[in-house]
C-alpha cells in the first residue's frame, strides 16, 4: 500500500492512495507517526489501510496538499554509494579516492528531525549559503523497535519507505568540518520527505538476489536531468543499516534511515568534484529540483529565499585564566 499524509480544507488526514490518485482517509488518524507509535508494525498500518478501503473515497490526490507522510522522531543519514563518497570528497575537502575506513561499517551522521518539508514545498536558502545542493535517497522507516539486531532481524522492523532529499549548504559544510565536527549548519535547514510511505512488501518485487532494491533513480533540475543511478549501487543493504543502526541502541517506530545519496549525478557536488568545477551550478531562488524513485513517485520542490543570518561574533581567543 501507498499511504500519504495530506492538507484538505485546512484539516490534515492519513490515506491510502489508490493507483488513480483517488485518496481513502484512514478513520480517525490523523498522524501517520502517531499510528505507528501505537506499535503493531506494518500488519497494523496494512490493516488500518484495508479498513479505510471499506468507507467513502476522499478527494483524488491532485486536489490536497502533500505534507511529508511522517514527522520522524529521528533521522539517520547513511553515506552508502562508493561513487558518491569519491566525487564529493574531492569537492568538498579537495581529497582523492575513498577512505579505506569507509568500507568498515555502514557510516551515517543524525540530521534535523524539525526541518522535515513535503514533497512539494518551497526550500528556503539557508542562511548565510550561497552553494545550495540536493541530495537524491531512498529512506527506510521502521515499523517495530528493536535492538542489537541482525540483518535477518531488521526486515521485520522495516515498515516501507519514502524519497529523501537531503538539501546540503556546501559552502557551510565544507568550512564546519574543517573543526573536526559536523556536519551541522550546513545540513540543517531542509529535507524532504515524500510523496509517499510505499509499504515493504510493495518492493519486494523489484528485490535482487543479494536483497537489494533494484529501483532507478533519476534527479533533474529545471526539467534537465542531472543524475541517473540504481539503489543496488548501495555497498549495503537497508537491513544490514538497520542493524548498524541498531548496535547497543534502540530504533523506534517512525525512525527513519537515508540511504546516503546516489552516484552518477545524485547531487551537484559529485559533479563538481568529476568535473573540477561547479558545473552545473549552485541551486538559486527559482531553481526546481525533481527527484524520482521507481515504485514510489516524485517529489518536486522550488528553492526559494531564505532568511538572514543574524551576526554572531567569532570565538574569543581566551587567556586561559585559572582559579
Amino acid at each position: 500500500m501507498r499511504f500519504a499524509a495530506y492538507e484538505y480544507h485546512n484539516r490534515r488526514h492519513v490515506a491510502v492512495v489508490e493507483e488513480d490518485g483517488t485518496l481513502y482517509p484512514l478513520p480517525a488518524v490523523g498522524s501517520l507517526t502517531g499510528l505507528l507509535a501505537q506499535g503493531g508494525g506494518l500488519p497494523a498500518l496494512l490493516e488500518a489501510g484495508s479498513a479505510s478501503l471499506d468507507v467513502p473515497a476522499g478527494p483524488d490526490v491532485s486536489e490536497v496538499l502533500l505534507l511529508p507522510p511522517l514527522q520522524p522522531p529521528t533521522v539517520r543519514d547513511f553515506v552508502t554509494f562508493e561513487e558518491h563518497v569519491e566525487g564529493v570528497r574531492r569537492s568538498v575537502d579537495g581529497s582523492a579516492g575513498v577512505p579505506e575506513q569507509w568500507y568498515a561499517a555502514p557510516t551515517f551522521y543524525f540530521t534535523n528531525p524539525y526541518a522535515v518539508y513535503g514533497p512539494h514545498d518551497d526550500i528556503p536558502m539557508p542562511p548565510g549559503s550561497n552553494v545550495l545542493d540536493f541530495e537524491l535517497e531512498v529512506a527506510a522507516v521502521i515499523g517495530t523497535e528493536g535492538r542489537d539486531l541482525t540483518p535477518e532481524q531488521a526486515r521485520d522492523h522495516i515498515l516501507g519507505y519514502t524519497i529523501f532529499n537531503d538539501w546540503s549548504a556546501r559552502d557551510l559544510q565544507s568550512a564546519e568540518m574543517k573543526v573536526g565536527l559536523g556536519p551541522c549548519k550546513g545540513k540543517d535547514t531542509a529535507t524532504t520527505l515524500g510523496p509517499y510511505l510505499v509499504t515493504a512488501d510493495e518492493l519486494d518485487k523489484y528485490r535482487d538476489h543479494d536483497g537489494f532494491l533494484r529501483l532507478a533513480l533519476t534527479a533533474s533540475v529545471n526539467g534537465e536531468v542531472v543524475g541517473e543511478d540504481l539503489l543496488t549501487n548501495m555497498s549495503w543493504t537497508f537491513e544490514e543499516m538497520v542493524a548498524y543502526a541498531s548496535r547497543g541502541t534502540c530504533v523506534r517506530p517512525g525512525d527513519i534511515l537515508g540511504s546516503g545519496t546516489c552516484g552518477n549525478g545524485g547531487c551537484l557536488a559529485e559533479l563538481w568534484g568529476v568535473r573540477g568545477r561547479q558545473d552545473p551550478p549552485p541551486l538559486k531562488p527559482g531553481d526546481t529540483v525533481t527527484l524520482t524513485v521507481e515504485g514510489i513517485g516524485s517529489v518536486s520542490n522550488t528553492v526559494v529565499a531564505g532568511a538572514a543570518p543574524v551576526p554572531l561574533p567569532t570565538g574569543r581567543r581566551r587567556t586561559r585564566e585559572r582559579p
